[in-house]
């Protein structure tokens, strides 16, 4: 392609100038710059200084390479002692190379004292150590280790009640949650270690031999292998790593880990992400146990009781961060999925939840708000109070563990087994800081009508305190009350609210000390007939209809139960049923530290009745299975007042006893359906 001529004369019109600049400068420097001058035709003084120069550089290198640096050993221990407040110690040879494209170092028995609360014993011995680096690495701000290796390491590491350790050189640095971040080491080798640890406040020991190979047989890579006590039960760790062939940054080493204690048992299959960074890894993580709140000890997770469990799910760190995601499996009988995450916010653990039953069994539910649950020979698990003839749970809430971590829950059940009680889908939330556990919403949805309310537990106390409030709307009568030869006793929605305060540690003993209210509302329904009449005790219209089959009903104009609580003891403020033929008007107690209750039910008929027992109803005996019946010696009474009036005047004049005129009226059911609280 032929050359333009004009743009030549452009570019070459560009270029000198700039040539011209160039000679310009170096003239100068030829004729004015002194250092050049210098250099060119050094004086005596260059001479001199460049000569001092080389033979200071020179006097340098000899001096590094006659240097002994075990004179070093004693001013390096002082002043590491001075500095983190224990003896440590540089009893052996110190070897230094410098001069090498992986400069490196060897020292000799190193002793690392404990505290002065824990002085009894070192903290760290080692026999040996030996560890190189690579220079270019090195140069750019990286470390990088070819090999090291360490020989027959002792360490002993003590964790306090009050939550000091040993093992930490500074006591007064935070401690992040971030993990050990070791460089990559290419060759690690570890012979003949051991480590020594005592928990205090989860009560566990650990004897564990540590050892790490290169090569390609089984026996190659990192092992740990430990075993123990943790709360007086047996405790196993195993810890298995890669073998150690070209370990690289940018390399994941892959690792394997079984904790099993407390009834409970994890298994790890992961890697580090990079090696050894331990702040990040991924692994496929799954565990099982017979009581989730077990994993406390193991994990300082604070979980709830529940039944046996088994779950599976990946496991990643990210420094403080634990991510338990995409979990799945069973506890007790009904399925649980969800996310989990455990991070380091200051100086308190933060715990989120998500969690997911397709289908929940409301006896697992029951063993989390404290029930006992147990496995039956078919292997189906059953809950009970913990103790015998008890309805409500007396399982301790241990308040020390929801002091140290705050964290938010959601828990839905999209659908729950066929129950007594009816329930159809649960939804609960909670919400925990600084000791103070808030549980919002906590809802019930049965086939029809809700259980909805809030409870909050104050945890900061040595007993805890807790303030509840739960409302019931629209629930069916006919679900709580069986049907007689295949027809409902009773129907209607029944409204209702609890709102109670108190101290107490478990939900029993929290009902046992409480006050507040209770209240339950049937603003109208119906009621087999003939059990309508059995309310005041008319026997010929009661019973007739009963057994004669009558399946016909009267109407539940409203009933109202309105208990005011004090000291665990609901006493009756309203209680009364209003139907067509009957108005009842109740009296009495309902012990909720002792579960029982004694309640009259006076009934008074609306139209006349020939034979009707003046004696109140009297349900009596534990909330589990009370017993229902007649005061007998009101009974006795009238029959006796009879019976001397038939002796004394005439026999008809006996039944004048058994006969009501029927004077009751209507209750104002507006104004009582208004008062209940």
């Amino acid at each position: 392609m032929k050359e333009n001529p004009n743009w030549l004369v452009v570019r070459d019109r560009a270029l000198v100038p700039a040539g011209a600049w160039a000679r310009s400068r170096r003239d100068w420097i030829v004729t004015r710059d002194p250092v050049y001058a210098g250099l060119r035709r050094p004086g005596r003084t260059e001479q001199i200084a460049a000569g001092a120069t080389v033979a200071l550089l020179a006097l340098m290198v000899v001096l590094l390479m006659l240097f002994q640096w075990n004179w070093l050993r004693g001013p390096i221990g002082d002043w590491a002692s001075a500095r983190y407040d224990r003896e440590i110690e540089l009893n052996g040879d110190l070897d230094v190379n410098l001069f090498s494209g992986t400069p490196s170092a060897r020292i000799r028995g190193l002793r690392i004292g404990g505290p002065d609360w824990a002085a009894e014993r070192d903290t760290l011995r080692v026999e040996d150590i030996q560890a190189s680096v690579k220079i270019l690495p090195l140069l750019s701000g990286r470390i990088e280790m070819p090999a090291l290796t360490i020989t027959r390491p002792e360490a002993v590491l003590i964790a306090t009640e009050d939550g000091r350790k040993s093992w930490k050189l500074d006591p007064d640095a935070p401690d992040t949650g971030e993990g050990l971040k070791l460089p990559p080491i290419h060759r690690l080798t570890i012979r003949d270690g051991r480590l020594s640890l005592t928990e205090q406040r989860r009560d566990m020991t650990l004897e564990a031999t540590i050892t790490a190979r290169e090569g390609t047989d089984g026996e190659a890579g990192f092992h740990l292998d430990g075993r123990g006590t943790m709360n007086g039960t047996p405790l196993t760790l195993t810890v298995r790593g890669g073998p150690f062939i070209n370990i690289r940054r940018d390399r994941p080493y892959a690792f394997t880990a079984e904790l099993a204690g407390v009834g409970s048992r994890l298994k790890a299959d992961g890697s580090i992400t990079r090696p050894f960074d331990l702040g990040q890894f991924q692994a496929a993580l799954s565990l099982q146990g017979r009581d989730m709140a077990d994993l406390y000890l193991l994990t300082g997770v604070t979980t709830p009781n529940t039944p046996p469990y088994r779950l599976s799910g990946a496991l990643t760190r990210d420094d403080a961060l634990f991510t338990f995601s995409d979990f799945s499996g069973r506890v007790g009988s009904s399925d649980l999925s969800g996310d989990l995450t455990v991070n380091k916010v200051g100086d308190r653990r933060r715990v989120e939840a998500d969690l997911r039953s397709r289908l929940l069994d409301i006896e697992d539910l029951m063993a989390v708000l404290g029930a006992e649950p147990r496995v039956t020979p078919s292997g189906d698990t059953v809950v009970t109070s913990g103790a015998p003839g008890r309805l409500l749970p007396d399982a301790p809430l241990n308040v020390e563990r929801l002091r140290v971590m705050d964290g938010t829950l959601r828990y839905r059940a999209a659908r729950v087994k066929r129950n007594d009680l009816d329930i159809r889908q649960v939804d609960l939330g909670a919400e925990l800081k600084d000791g103070i556990l808030n549980l919002d919403p906590v809802a019930f949805n049965f086939n029809r009508g809700e259980l909805r309310g809030t409870a909050r537990i104050n945890a900061t106390r040595d007993m805890p305190y807790t303030t509840a409030d739960f409302r019931l709307r629209g629930y069916p009568l006919e679900s709580i009350i069986p049907a007689r030869d295949g027809v409902p006793t009773v129907t209607g929605r029944a409204l209702g609210r609890a709102k109670l305060e108190g101290p107490g540690a478990s939900v029993h003993d929290f009902a046992a000390g409480s006050k507040g209210a209770i209240s339950l509302v049937v603003p109208q329904g119906q009621m087999r007939a003939a059990f309508a009449e059995l309310l005041g005790i008319n026997l010929t219209a009661g019973l007739g209809k009963l057994l004669s089959g009558d399946t016909g009903s009267s109407e539940i104009r409203c009933a109202v139960a309105d208990f005011t609580v004090s000291g665990g003891t609901a006493t009756a403020r309203t209680f009364v049923i209003d139907t067509t033929p009957v108005l009842a008007r109740g009296s009495g107690t309902i012990d909720l530290g002792a579960e029982t209750m004694n309640l009259r039910i006076d009934g008074e008929t609306k139209q006349a009745r020939l034979i009707r027992l003046w004696s109140p109803i009297v349900v009596q005996g534990p909330l589990t299975g009370p017993k229902v019946g007649v005061d007998s010696a009101s009974v006795a009474g009238q029959v006796g007042l009879g019976a001397a009036l038939g002796a004394l005047i005439n026999p008809l004049v006996a039944l004048l006893p058994f006969v009501d005129p029927g004077l009751a009226e209507d209750a104002n059911c507006g104004a009582l359906i208004s008062s209940a609280r």
